[in-house]
């Protein structure tokens, strides 16, 4: 990044090659994450040597898309401690946590042709095709994008609203890491859709109002996500089963389930950490277990389904 090309990306679908590596060890990784976030920044890092040559990495840019299960994210927690979190590394992502769609997925021809992904490709071979703006110095110096006022009065109203959310007892208390960066990241997002619709010039609303709506949507995904990572593994597996048991019951217009069910379509599989799970909502009175024989069923408690007789 320092001599040859000032753009990298680091993306991976198993990301615990990345998180597990050397790198990342107890002795590497605090000063790795803070590299990260400096690149992140578009800041300067120094790399200072007795034996080779000394030199330093600015103006560069990091993109970092990772896919992770999460046991493997729970071990690099408890491998790094606080340190993930409390360096601010995880809140400069944009957090995703998407729900199985496992058995509900039945087989469909592929589409003919798709004409927005070939729009969205040759938009984008369009724009890699741009002569990268490097400097004599080899770093990257991208124009400068201002926002039309609408824009900018748009991003004033989303920071502020963001601003009373961290307040001690506000609805982003508990994430006040990840919902500070919101803003900078709705803005980023801005610019890029701006870019990719229009090429430069100023941000417009249109482009801020989507951008917007992605870095929510994104916060909300961090807010579960974080919330049920700070949980032990059985009280988040009961929080799992608990959320779609119920929406499994809605849909079907069911109260009752069968453990086979809930294993073979639920969010937890294991069947000893099943069987955690469901003693954990026994407890909290949002189950009941009934046997008839060898048919073992999960009875969801009504109230929690909309049934009231």
């Amino acid at each position: 990044m320092a001599k040859h090309w000032p753009s990298v990306g680091v993306i991976s679908s198993e990301a615990g090659q990345i998180l597990g590596s050397h790198g990342m060890d107890k002795d590497s990784v605090m000063r790795n994450l803070g590299l990260l976030n400096v690149l992140w920044e578009g800041g300067t890092h120094s790399v200072g040597r007795r034996t080779t040559e000394s030199f330093e990495v600015k103006g560069a840019r990091l993109t970092v898309a990772l896919q992770i299960q999460e046991p493997t994210l729970r071990s690099f927690f408890d491998k790094s401690g606080v340190l993930a979190r409390g360096s601010g590394f995880l809140a400069r992502f944009l957090v995703a946590w998407p729900e199985s769609t496992q058995g509900y997925r039945p087989f469909s021809e592929a589409p003919a042709n798709w004409p927005h992904l070939a729009t969205f490709h040759r938009r984008i071979a369009e724009i890699l095709n741009l002569p990268a703006p490097i400097g004599d110095d080899g770093a990257l110096t991208p124009q400068m994008l201002m926002m039309t006022p609408a824009a900018k009065a748009a991003w004033v109203e989303y920071h502020d609203a963001i601003e009373v959310g961290l307040r001690s007892g506000g609805e982003l208390y508990d994430v006040r890491d990840v919902a500070s960066k919101s803003a900078d990241n709705a803005v980023r997002l801005a610019a890029l859709f701006h870019v990719f619709e229009h090429g430069f010039g100023a941000v417009w609303l249109e482009a801020f109002e989507g951008a917007s709506r992605v870095a929510a949507w994104h916060l909300n995904e961090s807010r579960r996500f974080f919330g049920e990572l700070a949980l032990p593994a059985e009280l988040a597996d009961a929080g799992r089963l608990d959320t779609w048991l119920i929406e499994y019951c809605r849909r079907e217009h069911t109260h009752m389930v069968s453990t086979r069910d809930a294993q073979r379509l639920g969010p937890v599989r294991d069947k000893d950490k099943l069987t955690t799970a469901t003693k954990e909502l026994v407890d909290l009175d949002r189950i009941q277990i009934r046997k008839d024989g060898r048919r073992i069923a999960i009875c969801v408690n009504p109230a929690l389904i909309g049934i009231t007789s």
